[in-house]
């Protein structure tokens, strides 16, 4: 059976990037960056997560953290040029980024929000992204997917409290 076609994946064709698509059962009431790399069978650490965040200068911006990370948010804040950086609510994912929780990528989103990815990801070959939607990651190199997103690679990523 061939994928679907999210529009991550559409895009991703289009720049000629070559990469894999892994799906998996989802369950809403675990979204957990460490369940869906248990599900993929890809390690935990490069299985990323895309959160939305907002700056207080710059406005939104998407950062690309590790599965087994917490956002740094002075971190991010200082990336962006900003005072101070937070998480948008979850009523806002949406209608920000076209995407809902659990499926939120800077591939194709909404807008060309700024895009800050962690630089662990250049410890990689290969890293784990979210296609678009839930059940659905996509795996390619971080130096393809920065250039994709056009992101800019910043230390924003803590170790779990």
């Amino acid at each position: 059976m061939a994928a679907a076609k999210t529009n991550a994946v559409r895009f991703l064709e289009g720049l000629g990037i070559s990469f894999e698509v892994r799906e998996y059962e989802v369950d809403p009431e675990d979204l957990s960056a460490e369940t869906v790399a248990a599900k993929i069978g890809f390690p935990l650490e490069q299985t990323f997560k895309t959160l939305v965040a907002r700056g207080d200068r710059t406005g939104v911006c998407l950062a690309v953290i590790p599965g087994n990370t917490a956002l740094d948010l002075k971190a991010l804040a200082k990336a962006m040029g900003d005072r101070k950086a937070d998480t948008v609510p979850l009523k806002e994912v949406q209608p920000l980024t076209g995407y809902i929780r659990g499926g939120v990528t800077a591939i194709a989103a909404k807008k060309d929000y700024p895009v800050y990815l962690d630089e662990y990801a250049q410890l990689y070959d290969r890293i784990s992204i979210s296609a678009g939607q839930r059940g659905m990651q996509i795996l390619l190199a971080p130096e393809d997917y920065r250039r994709a997103v056009n992101a800019i690679y910043a230390p924003i990523a803590k170790d779990k409290e």
